[in-house]
């Protein structure tokens, strides 16, 4: 079995800009990364499938989830400081290092799960989203307030919205399913209350295409304005 699967859906978007990468070192070390583009151009997505892949191997060279986004989260505000108009992007990252270590590293509202070998109930949820709704009270969960892509300095952002740019976990690897998301895969499920442990099982692939299937069917029984890109990717952990 293939440690980890991907499954996309447009959902009723013209375009698919959410995208994911994976890098794998020589020594076994791997990164997995998922952006959710902000936008439904060509532009983005274009830009969010080079972006993915430059994210995935540096976070895999630099073995460390945040030292790969930092480095990836400075390479585009630097372009932006120049006067090129970038397009941005949600990200999470996860980097698995051969021996049992996992680091986290997320800008935006794209979630991270982990969902231990042996334990019931839910996956938990590794990460915070950057959005509005963290903020405040009755805050827009669609208003982000970091991604890769921006030039703000973590000061900046702390001032602006309580949190820095960039956020991360580290910590010894435990076996279990790791789930990244966004949020076109997790809210649906989300807002119907339904436990995402349920596709944490089996074949990473078929349960990923299981869970971005339901979660544009969720999006329409919920009468959404429209079903978002829904992106997931399983990976099986081991120490």
């Amino acid at each position: 079995m293939k440690p980890y699967g991907v499954a996309q859906r447009s959902g009723d978007r013209t375009f698919q800009c959410d995208v994911t990468a994976v890098c794998t070192m020589p020594d076994g070390t791997r990164a997995y990364a998922l952006l959710d583009g902000v936008g439904d151009t060509l532009a983005v997505r274009s830009w969010t499938r080079i972006a993915a892949r430059r994210l995935a191997r540096a976070a895999a060279r630099h073995a460390d989830a945040e030292a790969g986004l930092r480095a990836e989260y400075d390479h585009y505000a630097a372009a932006r400081t120049v006067g090129h108009d970038l397009p941005c992007a949600a990200a999470v990252v996860a980097v698995h290092v051969s021996g049992g270590l996992l680091s986290l590293a997320w800008s935006g509202d794209a979630r991270a799960y982990l969902l231990l070998e042996g334990l019931d109930g839910p996956p938990r949820q590794m990460t915070e989203d950057h959005n509005a709704r963290r903020v405040y009270d009755g805050g827009d969960r669609n208003v982000i307030t970091s991604c890769l892509g921006e030039v703000r300095s973590d000061e900046e952002t702390e001032r602006l919205w309580s949190h820095p740019d960039i956020e991360y976990l580290r910590g010894p690897a435990r076996p279990g399913r790791l789930l990244l998301a966004s949020d076109g895969a997790y809210e649906p499920h989300e807002d119907a209350g339904h436990d995402l442990a349920a596709y944490l099982t089996g074949d990473p692939r078929t349960a990923a295409e299981r869970l971005v299937d339901d979660a544009v069917r969720r999006a329409h029984e919920l009468n959404d304005p429209y079903a978002d890109n829904a992106t997931a990717l399983i990976a099986r952990i081991t120490c």
